[in-house]
């Protein structure tokens, strides 16, 4: 009986049990809270959306936030929201839906007609701000970051 083939099958058998270790998960990247303080809502019972960007190229382009919450001011003007974020540069769109239609509107040349803001007191008037206008780095824990400027159009 010729050993060969029964070795090969046994060295092929062995190495076909043989796993492969799955590849660990990159490791996660610890957040910092960060606290935007909304002041001046134009509605007490409106929702507020806010888009949170972390790259300039896909900053106010639809569908291409990093983050997105919505919340109720439930008959306050101002609120404060604790957000964890990722070190680095970010910026925030929001807008109050105050027709409750689930939607931004805008008029016939693509203007919001609804209340919207940006950080940094950035009021645009006849084309939308950038990310480096509206940008804001996180850094560590207990940031603030206020948003008081409304366009009411």
């Amino acid at each position: 009986m010729n050993a060969l083939p029964l070795a090969a099958l046994l060295l092929g058998s062995l190495t076909l049990g043989a796993t492969v270790p799955a590849p660990s998960p990159a490791p996660a990247v610890a957040t910092q809270k960060v606290t935007l303080l909304i002041a001046d809502l134009a509605s007490t019972q409106s929702v507020v959306k806010l888009n949170f960007y972390n790259d300039p190229e896909t900053f106010l382009k639809s569908g291409q936030h990093a983050l997105h919450l919505e919340v109720r001011p439930e008959g306050k003007n101002d609120i404060a929201l604790p957000v964890d974020l990722a070190p680095g540069e970010w910026a925030v769109a929001l807008s109050q839906d105050t027709n409750n239609n689930d939607k931004l509107d805008k008029n016939f040349l693509g203007i919001p007609t609804e209340p919207f803001a940006f950080p940094n007191n950035i009021k645009p008037r006849l084309a939308a701000p950038t990310f480096q206008e509206c940008k804001f780095t996180v850094t560590g824990p207990g940031q603030v970051v206020n948003i008081v400027t409304w366009n009411n159009l």
